[in-house]
């Protein structure tokens, strides 16, 4: 999970990624973009890593970028590499993520978050910064997309993609981790309306259109899916975000299902990474550890009908290839 919460005042609140260099097109901070050389680290519970997960499907960076996948349960050193024979990463021969933040900057006091791009040469972490990497990935990396990649953040609509992404972002994607981590009722109750109200203003706004902006999926799909997917297997329940499920809004439920069915989302989910992370790691919220076994998953596969509403989800372009 990306950033350190602090509490002030009794409010969870994010801390912003202490990493923020950028691998561009010029390399203009010293990280040029260049196939191979670079890994995404990333925890499938993690919503904000599994925005990367996408995009890097979507635009077909799966040769370019590698990948590497975290324990879902973290120890005292945080992210951990115990999925992987012998319990270190193949590629950066590393048992925790820790050991590329140390690399990168001795003594660093934050937490180690995911996702995080890491250097392959020099085993150095390069960023932590969650909300640009997707973005760079879909404006920096396009030497190396896929053909037919699909364009997730059209210069021609970026103003209303930040304008929506700024909403979900404060309301919904950081609103539920508000919610669930609030220490007083009141700063729980004032995140609680937060979600729901956003809530129900993207419900009516998607009552018309198939996707957030514009006619095709973009950014701002991608970073309200990432919540939407978790809502009811997580935030209903273990966050207290429970005026009512996902799947009793006729509109959120269609449009979730719509990209769960879409090449590049629901292949990108992992419900019971999802489930153990937040269950077992959270011990202050679950003490029991207990891991609930429903939702069942089989709803996300039900027909959605959006497709009455039009939309061309990958625009002049073409789904990524099956898996």
């Amino acid at each position: 999970m990306p950033g350190n919460a602090s509490y002030g005042k009794k409010a969870f609140k994010r801390s912003r990624s202490h990493f923020a260099d950028r691998i561009t097109a010029d390399g203009r901070d010293g990280w040029p973009v260049e196939a191979g050389r670079y890994r995404l680290v990333v925890s499938l519970a993690c919503p904000w890593a599994s925005r990367a997960l996408v995009v890097r499907r979507l635009l077909g960076l799966e040769d370019a970028l590698s990948l590497a996948v975290a324990d879902p349960i973290q120890d005292d050193r945080s992210w951990r590499f115990t999925l992987d024979p012998d319990g270190r990463d193949p590629v950066l021969g590393i048992r925790y993520l820790s050991e590329a933040y140390d690399a990168r900057e001795t003594g660093y006091p934050g937490g180690v978050s995911v996702p995080a791009i890491v250097d392959v040469p020099s085993g150095k972490l390069v960023t932590n910064d969650f909300q640009q990497l997707t973005l760079d990935l879909e404006t920096e990396w396009t030497a190396l997309h896929r053909p037919g990649a699909p364009d997730l953040y059209p210069q021609a609509l970026r103003e209303e993609i930040d304008e929506v992404m700024d909403g979900v972002y404060r309301d919904v994607n950081n609103g539920v981790y508000r919610a669930g981590f609030a220490s007083e009722q009141g700063a729980y109750e004032e995140a609680y309306g937060d979600v729901f109200a956003r809530l129900d203003t993207v419900s009516r706004r998607l009552a018309g259109q198939r996707y957030l902006v514009g006619d095709t999926i973009t950014e701002a799909d991608v970073r309200l899916f990432t919540t939407l997917v978790r809502f009811d297997a997580v935030y209903h329940g273990h966050f207290k975000c429970n005026r009512n499920k996902l799947a009793e809004d006729p509109v959120l439920w269609a449009y979730a299902r719509d990209l769960f069915q879409t090449p590049g989302f629901g292949d990108t989910v992992d419900f019971d990474h999802i489930k153990r992370h937040y269950y077992q790691v959270h011990t202050g919220i679950n003490p029991t550890r207990i891991v609930p076994l429903g939702p069942d998953p089989s709803g996300w596969w039900e027909p959605h009908g959006r497709e009455k509403l039009g939309g061309r989800p990958f625009g002049e372009g073409t789904p990524p290839a099956s898996l």
